[in-house]
């Protein structure tokens, strides 16, 4: 399959798991931004929060994603605030193919309850931040994608055969 796959939704959806096995899947190099943006500083996402602040780290999200999305027949996942810029929407719709992974916010608590390198995740009441998360972020997320798949209760291997019949579909009707 020609062409760019971006994967957008909340932390906890499966952009980085379902993403490697699409790229593995399609022949496709995978990235993950958030990977990158700790690769090009050498520090992980919540000292640059700390550092930097979330505005400081959008910053680098914004360029990180603007480089990315010039490199031909990869697979991305984003962070998931990524699409809170206007500009990285604009870059994933022009570049490639959108992907909105979508699960409840009670599904992605249960998926990140113990992962401390989520800096947004780090309050009394994570769940609560999640829900308010996914209200503000699912209609840009919508907005943004080609297609949308629920990510709730299936496995990596599902995710992927529904993901691969979606893509062909998507791409004969192109």
């Amino acid at each position: 399959m020609p062409g760019n796959f971006y994967l957008v939704g909340l932390m906890g959806a499966g952009k980085t798991t379902v993403g490697r096995a699409l790229a593995r899947a399609t022949g496709k190099t995978f990235y993950d931004s958030d990977h990158e943006i700790e690769e090009r500083t050498g520090v992980k996402i919540p000292i640059i929060f700390e550092i930097e602040g979330e505005a400081g780290f959008r910053l680098r999200e914004k360029e990180t994603i603007a480089e990315l999305c010039t490199k031909q027949d990869i697979v991305l996942g984003t962070g998931g605030g990524a699409i809170l810029d206007p500009a990285n929407r604009a870059e994933l719709r022009k570049h490639g193919f959108v992907i909105y992974l979508n699960a409840s916010p009670e599904e992605l608590y249960q998926r990140t309850a113990h992962d401390k390198n989520r800096p947004l995740l780090q309050t009394a009441d994570p769940l609560q931040r999640l829900r308010e998360l996914h209200a503000i972020r699912d209609p840009l997320y919508r907005a943004t994608a080609d297609l949308i798949v629920d990510t709730s209760k299936q496995s990596v291997q599902g995710m992927l055969s529904l993901l691969l019949k979606e893509l062909e579909h998507a791409h004969r009707k192109s």
